[in-house]
């Protein structure tokens, strides 16, 4: 069978038919070897008996998710090629022309773009179209350099080995950006075509939650992303509070009728802690993903190989420590030559601060050290534990 219309199912007796009715002509029209294949997720309203009804085939997914629906059905298809699209009428399943004729061209993917096909008005709520879909199909395009314009449009066709090929495992709404941004990861051939949505036909409110679903979706696209989540922002912490220390090291900054010194010095240096924390975090998490298999960038490790020995970093780590060693040692020479009574806090914690700072850094770089060392012998497979 080349493909498989699939439709994920919760309570949609009210456009249910519908959606069949105009599968099937899609099918018709485009001279399609097809099974209609509605994934149920626990409906109570009559749908299943509707679907069977109807012809199609049913399966039943008792995981409660839009995603777990969605990768049970997509398990059980039939089809060589899969065009996914929800049941609540939005979505004109007998334009389905467009996609048939990329999947056949060879594409792994192929996403509709409802901005560029049209939005009929009432089809998608304020809110989703002005803020949450381009906000977030920006963030997908700048983190992972996807050229897709929307990122959660719910009718799209795909190549169904490839796709289970690239092991999707989200559970709920996150699955659409999970299958963009994985499917580029992994090279696939990604295409998009205009599509039109239409307001759906249910009288009950979405199954979607603005705030919770826009939330999980941001989550992905950073987990997916150590990059932006953790290399920019620490880089940023870290140069930045290197640079205001180094400045206030030598004496108080003022500008304007504003004086910068030892305070603003506690907290830049604070800067530097946590954002060299949130760097290794990058490290760790980049070789986590290629030892986990969710990110195939095997070049990556061979070059920070390259760069990385234990040897080096715990070397690294000691003379940074033995800096902040050096400098405490000044202090307390400082504060012996007052005989241990009381000393100018502004004038000791110029060196106290950066002197703390070396310490902790020393500290975290050998520990991390050794961690990202057991890390990456485990992403090569050279270390067991019993």
């Amino acid at each position: 069978m080349e493909f498989t219309i699939l439709m994920p199912c919760l309570n949609e007796a009210e456009t249910l038919k519908s959606c069949i009715q105009k599968a099937k002509n899609g099918i018709a029209h485009n001279n399609l070897v097809a099974e209609i294949l509605v994934a149920d997720n626990g409906s109570t309203d009559g749908s299943i008996d509707m679907a069977l009804h109807l012809g199609a085939r049913v399966i039943h997914v008792d995981d409660k998710g839009y995603g777990n629906a969605l990768r049970a059905g997509i398990e059980h298809a039939k089809g060589k090629y899969i065009i996914m699209g929800d049941s609540d009428d939005s979505y004109d399943f007998e334009d389905i022309s467009l996609f048939v004729a990329k999947l056949r061209e060879g594409n792994d993917l192929v996403m509709g773009n409802r901005f560029k096909g049209g939005i009929m008005k009432g089809a998608m709520p304020f809110l989703h179209r002005y803020l949450g879909n381009p906000v977030l199909s920006f963030i997908g395009r700048l983190f992972f350099k996807i050229k897709i314009g929307d990122f959660h449009c719910g009718l799209r066709g795909f190549n169904r080995n490839a796709i289970l090929d690239i092991g999707l495992n989200s559970t709920g709404m996150e699955f659409a950006s999970e299958m963009v941004v994985r499917s580029s990861l992994n090279n696939l051939k990604i295409s998009e075509v205009p599509t039109t949505l239409q307001p759906d036909g249910r009288s009950r409110p979405p199954h979607l939650r603005t705030w919770r679903d826009g939330w999980r979706h941001l989550r992905f696209l950073l987990m997916y992303s150590p990059k932006w989540l953790f290399l920019y922002p620490g880089a940023i912490l870290t140069i930045t509070g290197l640079i205001i220390t180094a400045i206030l090291f030598g004496g108080p900054v003022q500008i304007k009728s504003v004086t910068f010194d030892i305070h603003t010095m506690l907290y830049s240096s604070i800067m530097i802690i946590i954002g060299f924390q949130v760097l290794t975090f990058y490290f760790l998490s980049k070789i986590y993903a290629i030892k986990a298999g969710l990110d195939n960038n095997k070049k990556w490790l061979g070059s920070f190989d390259k760069f990385f020995s234990l040897e080096r970093a715990l070397i690294s780590g000691g003379l940074v420590f033995m800096a902040g060693l050096f400098l405490t040692i000044y202090s307390i020479g400082v504060w012996n030559s007052k005989s241990f009574g009381n000393l100018d806090p502004v004038q000791t914690f110029r060196f106290v601060i950066p002197s703390s700072t070396f310490l902790v850094l020393g500290i975290q770089m050998v520990f991390n050290s050794f961690f990202t060392s057991i890390l990456n012998m485990q992403a090569r497979g050279t270390i067991k534990y019993s």
